[in-house]
């Protein structure tokens, strides 16, 4: 049960970002958001900052997804884990894959650059100062862009799972 109860989404301040969030998350407002709504212009910072992460990158989304599973079981955070599933699975992932990462296994068949993606998550997501050589395996297999994007991707999805897991936010 989330530690601090769901606001309506319907209030005066909030309808307008409601329906935004709306129309750029499937027509509905997850949990997650539900509970940003507390504060609208958090919200709306969060709405904007993730959209782009996730929409407006050139960062191939298979590496995206890979980053986003690796940081969840890091974190032990289950919703945002199950909420990556379907697309990860759209970015080719094979639910083998999903399953290996669930159980903080390393999967079969990942090429090099999958594996300095989790190599890269796991520095960034446990020992924050990213050793030389990890580093390097990522800028071996990136480009400038994709190594900011994936970077980014990485730091963006610590921070939503820390905050899922601090406010206990429900799976849907």
């Amino acid at each position: 049960m989330a530690r601090v109860p769901y606001p309506n989404p319907s209030g005066y301040e909030r309808e307008p970002l409601a329906e935004r969030i709306k129309r750029e998350r499937n027509g509905k407002i997850l949990n997650l958001y539900k509970m940003l709504l507390h504060s609208p212009p958090l919200a709306e910072g969060w709405l904007s900052f993730f959209t782009a992460l996730r929409q407006r990158t050139e960062l191939p989304g298979r590496y995206r997804e890979l980053a986003i599973l690796r940081v969840a079981v890091l974190n032990g955070a289950d919703y945002e884990f199950d909420a990556h599933v379907p697309f990860a699975l759209r970015e080719g992932i094979a639910q083998v894959a999903i399953d290996a990462l669930r159980a903080d296994r390393v999967p079969d068949g990942l090429d090099d650059a999958d594996r300095a993606v989790l190599s890269y998550a796991n520095s960034m997501t446990r020992e924050i100062n990213v050793p030389d050589e990890v580093f390097s395996q990522v800028r071996e297999h990136f480009s400038e862009r994709y190594t900011v994007e994936l970077t980014a991707t990485i730091a963006a999805y610590n921070c939503v799972s820390r905050f899922l897991q601090a406010l206990r936010i429900d799976h849907e």
